[in-house]
């Protein structure tokens, strides 16, 4: 039993034993592969880093190669260019070569040319010189030969010329003259006649007076307004005066002003057909129609051209021309009348083989200071000349301007053409009415007398002329100052105006303040 436990025990010891020689062996070799395997990787990567490397070697070769190339080709290109360069250079260097020289040879001929014709005006002016000696001898032989100097024979020939064709002359130039001014006459006369034959037209005086029909009496008593404010408004505004009377269905517009009572026209008319008549509203429509009556002055002023076929004028001067419109000379209205001047001027410079189109064009202007004559100081002969050279007109029109009421002498035909044809229209009967234009002017004159004081912005005669409504600057004057203004203006009128009767000065002073909420 001992023995089999020994054997045992020993048996186990062998088994350990064994197992442990066993496992070191198999330790061993495994390490011996492990060892073995690192080595063939290694050799592995190694030859592979190699064959790398002569591959990358090869590629930067090639690379190398391939730039090299390149960078000759463009070497070989740049060094092409730079012959063909060269070439083109010595080519063009030959050629101003072949020019200088052929200039060398140009300018050598022309200092040749130059010597030459030196040389033969030289002997131009020696033979000059040469001829006019033999002129002088032979000059001399003739004096000797006739005993008379040449000028002693020329002062004989011209005096027996003279006594011989004296008497002629004389009786010629009286019969001449004799026959001439029988001519004139005589063709003057049918030039006048044949030139009021081919022109005609209506004599219309201008009225102070203008009639506006009513739809129904009713709107009187609208236009009056509450206690009178819609007509004083009117009044005030326009500077007309409203004669509201029995007559039916009409109002009257008093006004010396042709412009003042056309605008007040087309105000009421206006206000009549919106049926809003208020103090503010006739203001606004009266600032409306004022704008507007520009337009219409710009075309009565392209009318008149249209109608004498003048082109090219400048558009201010225009509307100048469409002013005269509303202006009268003794009654007779300005543009009317210069249309009439320019057509007789017209039809005479035809007749007598002048430019026709000046003569219009003189005949239409001769009057334009008229237009501003209210605004500016000076006769309207001063102020249309003045306007003219502003305008840059020929001096033809600018003198016949002047000349036409003969403070200047006339320059020209169409000067005296218009002078002639200003006349004809003005002594037309029923063309003129002297006491129209002396109301008128007085009416200007009061009006012009009371806007030289100080503080004043407009004055308006109404009532032909018995009252005279002055607004002045609400900034500048105040209550106080306005009474001293209407005395003023009072004192004035009295010492420098003749007048009928009585003249009421009323000074108007209105602030307002107007908002609009929104």
């Amino acid at each position: 039993m001992t023995s089999q436990v020994l054997l045992s025990i020993l048996l186990v010891l062998v088994g350990l034993f064994v197992g442990m020689i066993i496992s070191f062996i198999f330790n061993y070799l495994r390490g011996s592969l492990a060892k073995k395997s690192a080595e063939q990787i290694i050799e592995k990567a190694n030859k592979e880093a190699d064959k790398l490397k002569r591959d990358h070697l090869l590629e930067a070769k090639e690379e190398a190669y391939k730039l090299k190339k390149e960078t000759d080709n463009e070497i070989k290109e740049k060094k092409s260019e730079i012959k063909d360069a060269e070439e083109r250079l010595l080519v063009r260097e030959g050629n101003i070569d072949r020019r200088d020289l052929a200039l060398q040879n140009r300018e050598q001929l022309l200092d040749e040319k130059e010597l030459s014709i030196t040389k033969r005006q030289k002997e131009i002016q020696d033979e000059l010189v040469e001829v006019e000696n033999l002129k002088q001898e032979q000059m001399k032989e003739l004096e000797h030969i006739a005993r008379f100097s040449k000028n002693e024979a020329r002062e004989l020939v011209l005096k027996k010329v003279e006594e011989m064709m004296s008497l002629e002359i004389a009786s010629l130039i009286k019969e001449r003259e004799t026959e001439a001014k029988l001519e004139v006459d005589k063709k003057s006369k049918a030039l006048l006649l044949s030139t009021m034959q081919k022109y005609a037209a209506d004599v219309a005086n201008e009225q102070t007076v203008t009639v506006v029909a009513l739809p129904n009496d009713e709107m009187k008593g609208r236009i009056i307004g509450r206690e009178g404010r819609n007509i004083r408004t009117i009044e005030a505004v326009t500077g007309v005066d409203l004669i509201i009377d029995d007559t039916p269905e009409a109002i009257v517009l008093s006004s010396f002003d042709p412009l003042r009572r056309e605008i007040a026209r087309v105000t009421i008319e206006t206000l009549i057909k919106d049926g809003r008549i208020h103090p503010s509203r006739i203001e606004e429509l009266y600032d409306k129609v004022s704008k507007e009556m520009n337009a219409k002055i710009l075309e009565y002023g392209n009318n008149a051209l249209f109608e004498l076929g003048i082109t090219k004028m400048d558009s201010e001067l225009v509307t100048l021309i469409g002013k005269l419109h509303f202006r009268t000379s003794f009654g007779q209205n300005a543009l009317q009348h210069s249309l009439e001047v320019a057509h007789l001027a017209g039809i005479m410079a035809s007749e007598m083989g002048e430019n026709v189109n000046l003569a219009k064009r003189a005949g239409l202007l001769h009057d334009i200071g008229k237009a501003i004559d209210h605004e500016i100081e000076g006769s309207h002969v001063e102020i249309g000349a003045d306007i003219a050279r502003k305008y840059k007109e020929n001096e033809v029109v600018i003198n016949a301007i002047e000349s036409h009421h003969g403070d200047k002498e006339a320059t020209s035909m169409i000067s005296s053409m218009v002078a002639v044809a200003d006349a004809l229209s003005a002594s037309r009967p029923g063309a003129r009415n002297d006491s129209l234009e002396n109301y008128v002017k007085r009416l200007q004159e009061l009006e012009a007398l009371a806007k030289d004081v100080d503080g004043v912005e407009k004055t308006f005669a109404v009532q032909a002329g018995r009252e005279l409504r002055v607004i002045v600057k609400p900034e500048e004057v105040s209550d106080l100052e306005s009474y001293k203004i209407a005395r003023d203006i009072k004192t004035k009128i009295e010492e420098n105006l003749q007048y009928p009767g009585t003249i009421k000065v009323t000074v108007i002073r209105e602030t307002r303040a107007i908002e609009e909420a929104k």
